[in-house]
């Protein structure tokens, strides 16, 4: 979509245009699910959040001034929907684990699904590309709530640096530095879980 059109829906939206809401839906809902669900981690929760951030840019387009790009805008609200609902969620950390868990498990089996049905790879291949993801996404659950925040939106959404200032309103050092902590962090714990273990 062109800046102009982007504009132009953006207006109608702040008219309060039902057709103009169902097109920013149909534009960014996956991508705000997408965010969400990294940084949540659950399937349900992600759902219910991303709803709610398409009722707050509904309510509050007239916010927005058009001084960033709409989708960082949009990423602002999405991350601190994020945050809230992590704080509302911390005393039922062990259970939204377990979601985890299950969603990571049922994205498995689909995928291995897929991956026999699709491709002639061979089962041990597969099964090391499916524990690699596990690894990955168990080091990223370990963060902190910060880390995990900047490592998603640069390494997993492909946000520039300058779009990801705009969101979390944190210097530039300030996020490059915090992102090179978590990815060590990240690797670490994959080299952790790489060492073959004593018996």
């Amino acid at each position: 979509m062109s800046p102009a059109d982007e504009a132009l829906l953006i207006e109608r939206l702040k008219r309060r245009d039902e057709r103009a809401f169902n097109e920013i839906v149909r534009l960014y809902e996956a991508k705000v699910f997408g965010l969400v669900y990294k940084m949540l981690g659950s399937r349900g929760e992600a759902e219910d959040v991303a709803q709610e951030v398409f009722i707050t840019v509904f309510k509050a387009i007239d916010q927005f001034r058009g001084e960033s790009k709409f989708s960082t805008w949009l990423y602002r609200i999405a991350t601190n929907h994020c945050k809230n609902r992590r704080k509302l969620l911390a005393r039922r950390m062990e259970h939204a684990r377990e979601q985890l868990d299950e969603a990571t498990e049922r994205s498995h089996a689909a995928a291995m699904s897929k991956a026999t049905s699709t491709t002639l790879g061979r089962p041990d291949e597969i099964v090391e590309g499916f524990e690699a993801e596990r690894l990955l996404h168990e080091a990223i659950g370990l963060l902190d709530e910060e880390q995990r925040e900047l490592l998603v939106l640069r390494d997993i959404e492909g946000l520039s640096y300058q779009e990801i200032v705009e969101i979390t309103a944190q210097p530039e050092g300030t996020v490059k530095s915090r992102l090179h902590r978590a990815r060590i962090a990240i690797k670490e714990h994959l080299e952790r879980a790489a060492r073959p273990r004593k018996k």
